[in-house]
C-alpha cells in the first residue's frame, strides 16, 4: 500500500500565521505539525509516501523530511488549493493498488495498523474512519446503520450522530475514477466528501473507529489540543522517529 500526505491547502482557519508559513510545519509541541501524519503512516506499515504541497513549500519538505524517516518519499505539487480529491488524484500515477490518505494536519494517536491490514483483504471499496466529537456540526457526519455506512453529511446543522469523519482514508484504486466522475462544489473545489458518497451508494464504504484521541489541528485550538496532549502525555515523535532514522 502506498501513503498520500496531503501537506497543501491555503490554511485559512490558521491565518494570519499561514500567511507566510504552510501549516503543516507549525510546531505541535516539539516537532512540527506533518511528522506525525507521516509517522501514523509508518507505524501502519506504509513506507512509500508522497507529500502534496503548494509550489512554496514543497522544496522545505523534502529538506525537512528525508534526514528524519526511513521512508521512500515523492513529491508532487498542487499548484491551486482545489480541494482533497484534487488533490488526491495527483497521486494516480504513484498507487499501484491501494493508497491511504492522510490529511497533514489530522493528528491521530493510537494504533491503526489492524485497520490497515484488514484494508489489505477488502477486495474493493473504501474505509473512512470516525472518532466521536462533542460538536459534530463542525465536521463531515456519517450515520452508521446495521453496521453500515448509510449517509454521509458535511457540516449538518442538526447532526444525525456524533460521528465525525476524520481526515484518513483508504482506498482502493478506483478511486481516481471517481474523482474524476464528480463536479466541484459550490465553492469551486473537487470534495473528498463527494467522492466517498459515491462509494456509500454503491455499498463499498467501510468504516473503522479511532477511539484513542485526535485533533485537528487545523484550527488553532485543535493545535494548542494537540500540543497539550502531546505535552501532557510524553508523546514525542521525535523519539519514535528516531528509531526509523536511516544512519
Amino acid at each position: 500500500m502506498k501513503g498520500v500526505v496531503l501537506a497543501g491547502g491555503s490554511g485559512t482557519r490558521l491565518r494570519p500565521t499561514t500567511k507566510v508559513i504552510n501549516k503543516h510545519v507549525l510546531p505541535l509541541y516539539e516537532n512540527p505539525m506533518i511528522y506525525y501524519p507521516v509517522q501514523t503512516l509508518l507505524d501502519a506499515g506504509v513506507r512509500d509516501i508522497m507529500v502534496i504541497s503548494s509550489p512554496d513549500y514543497i522544496g522545505k519538505y523534502i529538506q525537512l523530511l528525508e534526514s528524519e524517516f526511513d521512508a521512500n518519499f515523492t513529491y508532487k505539487v498542487q499548484s491551486d488549493p482545489d480541494g482533497i480529491a484534487d488533490a488526491v488524484s495527483l497521486a494516480e500515477d504513484f498507487v499501484d493498488d491501494k493508497v491511504a490518505v492522510i490529511l497533514g494536519d489530522n493528528i491521530i494517536f493510537g494504533d491503526v495498523a489492524s485497520e490497515v491490514a484488514d484494508f489489505h483483504s477488502q477486495e474493493s471499496g473504501a474505509r473512512i474512519f470516525l472518532h466521536e466529537v462533542d460538536d459534530p456540526s463542525a465536521y463531515g457526519v456519517a450515520t452508521i446503520d446495521d453496521g453500515k455506512v448509510t449517509s454521509l453529511i458535511e457540516k449538518p446543522d442538526n447532526p444525525s450522530s456524533d460521528k465525525a469523519v476524520i481526515g484518513f482514508y483508504l482506498y482502493n484504486k478506483d478511486v481516481f475514477e471517481k474523482i474524476a466522475d464528480i463536479e466541484p462544489s459550490d465553492r469551486g473545489e473537487l470534495e473528498i466528501t463527494a467522492v466517498n458518497k459515491e462509494y456509500v451508494a454503491e455499498d463499498e464504504l467501510t468504516y473503522g473507529y479511532i477511539s484513542d484521541a485526535w485533533f485537528d489541528a487545523g484550527t488553532p485550538e485543535g493545535l494548542y489540543q494537540a500540543a497539550t496532549y502531546v505535552r501532557e502525555h510524553g508523546v514525542n515523535r521525535e523519539d519514535e522517529t528516531s528509531s526509523t532514522t536511516s544512519d
